[in-house]
Order: structure tokens, then C-alpha cells, then sequence
């Protein structure tokens, strides 16, 4: 599953001249946590988060620094945040060079993005411009409900086809020493492992695939050796 299987396409924007009070009505009304701030051609500058306008009602650049923290202050940093919290425009306040990613991203990339960057969206693009978002709901929306497209063949044979192929793209999986039973949908799997943690993502993976109706897990435990 790619970006352009989970985005959500005709992302509302703002301009960068738009007021804050504007950005900040917007987001209310439509009930969302940021928006993305392009130019004419929907190109990306920036996003305005929730957290951005938080800044404009606290208005911490307000708050004189002690002496010997303004002796370590940086300039920069403290003028940053001064436009931040007494910005007037979209662009003002806005986040530059937030994070994106193209059509064919796989979701697994865009969930470890999510996850290492503390982000809660990343922009989809194509030659530059703005094409969609997806979100960590839309994440959740696609792991809890599998496209339809993705159930293949669900006959005995299919299913074993699919899961041998999936335990063959996995470097932890060993096609060697397990042997795969499909029958009535229920998928039974024999042989040698290392550990319960092997056989535990055996179970997840069958379970994974479209038409199975139980796994059942007759493995056995056997020296290291034996499995490696």
C-alpha cells in the first residue's frame, strides 16, 4: 500500500497572506489540526499546526528572559520565536519545509516518518505541487480496513501461495524448516524454530492474509542450530 492508496486528495490550503485569526477560524470550522501554506501553484511553504497558533494565544516571547539565560540566549532563536507569537499572516507563523513524500511512498515509510519525526501528517507530491495528505487516522483507517483489492485469491491453494510468499520477503522466516498446510482456510504450520517469537509472527503473518480462518501452530522448539 502506497501514499496515493491512503492520501486524502483536495487538501484545503491558506495563503501565505492569510490573516492568523482566518487560519485559526479554519481550522475550527473544519474540524482540522493544521494546514499546509502554498503559493499560486500549490507549492508547499509551510503548515500552520494548532500548536503554531497556540504560540499567538501565549504569546511566551513575551516573557523577559533572567540575565544569565539571556547570556546563552540565541538571537536567532528568541527572533523566531517573537514572529511566532506577534505574526500577523499565515506565513509569519507557519512551520517551513514540513515534511513530504510522493505517490508511490510505501505506508510503512510514511508510519516510520510519522513515528521518528513526532508528526501527526506528511504532504503528498507530484513534480512539487500539493496532491493529497495523509494523516496517522488515515493509517489507522487503512490497517483496519484493508482495501478490498487486497484479497486475491482466497482458495486453499491461494492462500498458501500468499503466505509462502510473504514468509519469503521476511529474513526472519525460514521456508526450509516450516512446513505450511492449508486446508478449509485454516492454515497449520509444522517444523523447527528458535524461540515462541517465531512462532508468534508465523500466527501474525498467516493471519494477515486475506480467506484465513484460524492458524494453528504445531512448531516445536529446537536448538538454535537446528533453526539457523
Amino acid at each position: 500500500m502506497k501514499a496515493r492508496d491512503l492520501m486524502t486528495p483536495d487538501v484545503v490550503t491558506v495563503a501565505p497572506n492569510t490573516p492568523v485569526m482566518g487560519v485559526a477560524r479554519l481550522l475550527a470550522e473544519r474540524h482540522i489540526s493544521g494546514v499546509p501554506v502554498t503559493d499560486a501553484d500549490r507549492k508547499i511553504l509551510g503548515v500552520v499546526s494548532e500548536g503554531d497558533l497556540i504560540k499567538q494565544v501565549s504569546g511566551r516571547s513575551d516573557e523577559t528572559p533572567g540575565f544569565f539565560k539571556s547570556l546563552f540566549a540565541d538571537p536567532a532563536k528568541m527572533a523566531e520565536q517573537y514572529v511566532k507569537s506577534h505574526g500577523r499572516t499565515a506565513a509569519d507563523i507557519m512551520t517551513p519545509n514540513p515534511m513530504t513524500v510522493t505517490e508511490d511512498t510505501p505506508a510503512g515509510t510514511i508510519a516510520e516518518m510519522l513515528d521518528k519525526e513526532h508528526i501527526r501528517r506528511v504532504f503528498v507530491t507530484r513534480d512539487g505541487r500539493l496532491v493529497g495528505v495523509v494523516s496517522r487516522a488515515d493509517l489507522l483507517r487503512a490497517l483496519v480496513s484493508p482495501p478490498q483489492a487486497a484479497a486475491g485469491d482466497t482458495s486453499d491453494e491461494g492462500i498458501y501461495r500468499a503466505i509462502m510468499a510473504e514468509m519469503k520477503k521476511q529474513p526472519w522466516a525460514s521456508t526450509f524448516y516450516t512446513t505450511v498446510v492449508v486446508k478449509d482456510g485454516v492454515v497449520e504450520f509444522y517444523g523447527y524454530c528458535g524461540t515462541d517469537e517465531y512462532r508468534r509472527a508465523l500466527r501474525v503473518l498467516a493471519e494477515g492474509v486475506p480467506g484465513v480462518k484460524r492458524v494453528e501452530d504445531h512448531m516445536v522448539i529446537g536448538p538454535l542450530y537446528v533453526y539457523s
